[in-house]
C-alpha cells in the first residue's frame, strides 16, 4: 500500500466522523402510568413522575400557572405519586418494585426512605386512621415478600387456587426499622396484576381494580371441535365423540366464505355462564367436557381501613363482578361515594364472519364504547350514550372498532 494513501486512511476517518449526522437521545419507557399527577393537601405544589427519566418532578401552583421548583430522582419508571401531607411525597417504582418516600420541603428534595413491595407496583392511596396508611396494588409472584411468619405470602405460582393480587398495607407513622420496611399486613385479592386504588370519602373503605380481570371466555382448541362432514348443508355439525368424549358439535356458521372456498376447522371460544355453571358458545351449547375448570370473574375489591390490621370485606357478598374486561382507573364520588371504574370490555366469544358483496367483512359486536351504570340493588346494567363496535354487511371491507373503553359503577360503600 502507498504510504501517501495510508496517510490519508485517518484523515479520511476523522472527516467521516465529524460529517456523521447527529442523533437525538432516545428515551424509552414501557411502565402504564398509573396515577402519574397528584397535588399537596394544601395545593400549592403539582407533583409530577417523570417515567422515563425516573424522577419525581416538583412545581409551584399560582394564579400565573406552574413554576418548576425541583426534582429528585426516585426508583425506576415510577408510576404513580401519592401526597400523604404538604412536605412528604410517595412515588411507585413499576420497575424497581420499592417506594420512594421523598421529603419535597427541603431544597433541593430528597428520598428519605425506600420500601420494598411485591412484583410491579401500580397505585398507591392514603386511607384508614388519619389518613395514616397507605395501601400499594403489586402482583404475587415472590418478589419482596416474606416466605415465613404471619406475612408469609410464598409465590405458589404453581398451586391452583391461589390469590395473585397483593395490596401491601404500611402504617405511614411506624415504617418499622428493617431496610425495605415492615408491612402492617400484606391482602391477599383472588385476581391477578391489580393496578387502580380509590378511597370513600370517609376514608374507611379501599377498593381494588384488578387490571386485565377477563370476561369469563377461554378457547376450545380444534382437536376438541367436532368435524364438519359437510359443508354444504349451511346446518353446525351434531354431537361426537373426541378420544372418548361426547363433545356437543361443530363450529357454528358460516361454513364458506363469500367466494365460495370452504372455511377450515378451527378451535372456538365459549363463555362461562354462571347461572348453569357451564361453558357454552353463542349456540349455547355445553362444552364442560372440553374444559375442565371454573373461572371466576371478580373485578373490584372493598378492603376495611379502619380494621386492625385492614381486610379485605367479604368474600362472595361484596367484591364486584363483571365489571369489565381490562379495568384502568378508578374513582370515588366525594360526595355520594360511588365508584367509577373506567374500562374496556371485550366481546370476543362473538364470531366476526360475515357475508358482502365481493367481500368477507366483519359482521361482529366486538365490544362497548360506553358508561354503565350499577345500582346498589344489582339491577341490569344500563347504557348512557351507548356506542357499539358493530360492522355492516356492505360490499366494501371494513375495519370493526377497537374495544371500546366504559365505565361502570359499582355500589357505594
Amino acid at each position: 500500500m502507498p504510504s501517501s494513501f495510508r496517510r490519508s486512511l485517518p484523515l479520511a476517518a476523522a472527516l467521516a466522523l465529524s460529517t456523521a449526522p447527529a442523533f437525538a437521545s432516545y428515551v424509552l419507557f414501557e411502565s402504564g402510568q398509573v396515577r402519574p399527577l397528584a397535588m399537596s393537601p394544601d395545593g400549592t405544589k403539582l407533583f409530577a413522575a417523570n417515567s422515563p427519566d425516573n424522577r419525581l418532578e416538583v412545581f409551584s401552583v399560582s394564579a400565573g400557572g406552574l413554576t418548576k421548583t425541583g426534582s429528585v430522582e426516585v426508583g425506576m419508571e415510577p408510576v404513580a405519586v401519592a401526597a400523604r401531607t404538604d412536605s412528604e411525597v410517595w412515588v411507585v417504582n413499576h420497575l424497581s418494585d420499592s417506594i420512594s418516600i421523598v421529603d419535597v420541603s427541603v431544597s433541593p428534595p430528597r428520598v428519605t426512605r425506600t420500601l420494598l413491595v411485591g412484583d410491579e407496583p401500580r397505585d398507591i392511596v392514603f386511607a384508614g386512621p388519619g389518613g395514616n396508611r397507605a395501601f400499594i396494588t403489586t402482583a404475587r409472584r415472590g418478589q419482596n415478600v416474606p416466605v415465613s411468619g404471619p406475612l408469609a405470602r410464598p409465590p405458589l405460582l404453581t398451586t391452583e387456587g391461589t390469590p395473585r393480587a397483593l395490596v401491601f398495607v404500611f402504617d405511614a407513622t411506624n415504617l418499622g426499622n428493617t431496610l425495605e420496611g415492615t408491612p402492617l399486613t400484606i391482602i391477599e385479592l383472588f385476581g391477578d396484576t391489580p393496578r387502580a386504588l380509590a378511597v370513600s370519602p370517609d376514608g374507611g373503605t379501599v377498593y381494588a381494580a384488578i387490571f386485565q380481570s377477563g370476561n369469563q371466555t377461554m378457547t376450545v382448541s380444534e382437536g376438541a371441535v367436532c368435524n364438519d362432514t359437510n359443508l354444504n348443508n349451511n346446518t353446525p355439525q351434531g354431537p361426537c365423540t373426541v378420544s372418548g368424549v361426547a363433545m356437543p358439535g361443530g363450529l357454528p356458521n358460516p361454513e364458506k366464505s363469500n367466494d365460495n372456498v370452504n372455511r377450515p376447522e378451527t378451535g372456538l371460544i365459549v363463555k362461562f355462564n354462571s347461572g348453569a355453571n357451564q361453558w357454552r358458545d353463542q349456540l349455547n351449547r355445553n362444552w364442560n367436557n372440553a374444559v375442565r375448570f371454573d373461572l371466576p370473574d371478580f373485578d373490584v375489591f372493598k378492603i376495611n381501613a379502619n380494621a386492625n390490621p385492614p381486610v379485605q370485606l367479604g368474600i362472595d357478598d361484596v367484591q364486584y363482578a363483571h365489571v369489565g374486561t381490562v379495568l384502568f382507573d378508578m374513582i370515588a364520588n366525594p360526595i355520594s361515594g360511588k365508584v367509577y371504574v373506567s374500562n374496556t370490555d371485550a366481546r370476543n366469544e362473538v364470531r366476526f364472519e360475515g357475508l358482502g358483496v365481493r367481500h368477507r367483512n366483519e359482521r361482529g359486536h366486538d365490544g362497548h364504547r360506553r358508561r354503565t351504570r350499577r345500582s346498589t340493588r344489582s339491577r341490569p346494567s344500563s347504557d348512557v350514550a351507548p356506542r357499539s363496535g358493530r360492522t355492516s354487511g356492505t360490499d366494501r371491507p371494513r375495519t370493526a372498532r377497537p374495544r371500546h373503553r366504559r365505565c361502570r359503577r359499582a355500589p357505594r360503600a
